[in-house]
């Protein structure tokens, strides 16, 4: 029995997916999953058991892509097909149930959208899918201890809080004892929006860059809190369980909020998806930090992964 899970590019709505896909894993307990994804998105399900096989997509000129996914499905008879982009390969491909849903933006989250789509009264929260050896390297990395993660960078500069207020509200939070740790992405770009707030903070450690998804998730279960830009690694810490903070300015927290217990928002004055982010104040933030701390502490710890 095999399901084919066709899900974003984007690592962000690939996080959203994966509530989903477990709770698919979890109504046929015996089937086995074959993944299509991005490169970006790879890396959260090389450690999931019931993931045989990970596709991965990249765009080419002319949808060129969806003739090569085609290709490396055609011949295998599919339990399922779920397609979460809304393409036509569910279409074509030999199946025995397809679940198509219908791509581009509308109102309502999107994680509320997909566990509707597939028929789920209540909505599968996301999860991450961490190994033993993560998690023993997390634990070498960061020893016990109340670890501030930040994510100061985004997929695109209007999304960016500015980071000398990451840095105000590290410094503010050291009252709560917590020490900071910087996580951002692979490449270049993603170092230099994290190099200011790495440099006000030398005592912070620098997480980011050249980590599998699987590492970073297992580190960001190691903190108390995760402060960032709507970003896939706000994602990844709600999804993780980390008590997450996400700050939104330009992006609509009406969609993309992050998914969790002990997750929260917090918006930029001003019309929803075109306040400038730089409108939001570092007390505003605190007071959720501080509020998202309290609770934390009289609730039991949301791991959702193995």
């Amino acid at each position: 029995m095999r399901i084919l899970f066709i899900t974003s590019n984007r690592l962000g709505d690939a996080v959203i997916s994966t509530g989903v896909l477990e709770a698919l894993q979890k109504r046929y307990p015996a089937a086995m999953v074959t993944v299509v994804c991005g490169p970006v998105a790879a890396g959260l399900f090389e450690a999931d058991p019931r993931c045989e096989r990970i596709i991965i997509m990249e765009k080419r000129r002319h949808d060129r892509h969806w003739i090569d996914l085609w290709r490396a499905c055609c011949r295998t008879r599919w339990f399922m097909v779920v397609d979460l982009r809304g393409s036509l390969i569910g279409l074509i491909l030999r199946a025995r149930r397809r679940i198509i849903v219908r791509g581009g933006r509308r109102p309502g989250r999107r994680v509320e959208q997909l566990g509707e789509a597939l028929g789920y009264r209540r909505t599968p929260m996301p999860r991450v899918w961490i190994s033993e050896k993560q998690r023993v390297e997390a634990v070498a990395a960061l020893p016990e201890g109340r670890w501030l993660a930040l994510g100061p960078t985004a997929n695109w500069d209007g999304k960016i809080w500015p980071p000398e207020r990451f840095v105000e509200l590290a410094q503010a939070l050291r009252a709560e004892n917590l020490r900071a740790v910087v996580f951002y992405g692979p490449g270049e770009g993603e170092r230099a929006r994290a190099e200011p707030v790495l440099k006000a903070l030398p005592e912070a450690l620098d997480l980011g860059g050249d980590k599998s998804l699987g590492e970073v998730a297992a580190l960001l279960q190691r903190c108390v809190l995760f402060v960032g830009n709507d970003s896939g690694l706000m994602h990844l810490a709600a999804a993780a369980g980390t008590p997450t903070l996400g700050l939104f300015g330009p992006s609509r927290a009406s969609e993309y909020a992050p998914a969790g217990r002990l997750a929260r928002f917090v918006e930029a004055p001003g019309p929803e998806g075109h306040a400038p982010i730089d409108g939001l104040g570092v007390a505003a933030v605190l007071k959720v930090a501080k509020e998202i701390l309290r609770e934390k502490d009289v609730c039991v710890p949301d791991r959702r992964s193995d």
